[in-house]
């Protein structure tokens, strides 16, 4: 009965909250010249949305995966887990398996820049 007071009592006051801001908020009327870019009060030169380069989504996310495992293994290394082979295993395994996608990707040609 508790939980059930308190959990009500919690959607309660998130809710009043949330009317509140809702209705203390500014109220803008949106219109086509504001919701335009501005250029130092010109009319932009080019478009806004350049394409994105597939390639460079393609290394951000190698790197980013490679980041997080060093970020992952490191601290286990550090805290000592209850058993040094049982981290060893533990990290060339993670270790193999990645050097496996990024050998992968490399005979696919997806690490290529230009084709």
């Amino acid at each position: 009965m508790v939980i059930l007071t308190t959990t009500l009592i919690m959607v309660m006051i998130s809710s009043t909250v949330f009317l509140l801001t809702t209705l203390m908020s500014k109220k803008n009327k949106m219109s086509r010249e504001k919701n335009s870019p501005f250029e130092c009060g010109f009319s932009p030169m080019s478009s806004p949305r350049k394409p994105f380069s597939i390639q460079f989504f393609l290394m951000a996310t190698i790197f980013l995966i490679f980041d997080i495992e060093i970020s992952i293994m490191l601290p286990m290394a550090i805290t000592k887990m209850s058993n040094m082979q049982e981290w060893i295993l533990s990290t060339s395994m993670t270790t193999i398996i990645l050097m496996m996608g990024l050998i992968n990707e490399w005979k696919n040609g997806m690490l290529e820049w230009t084709k």
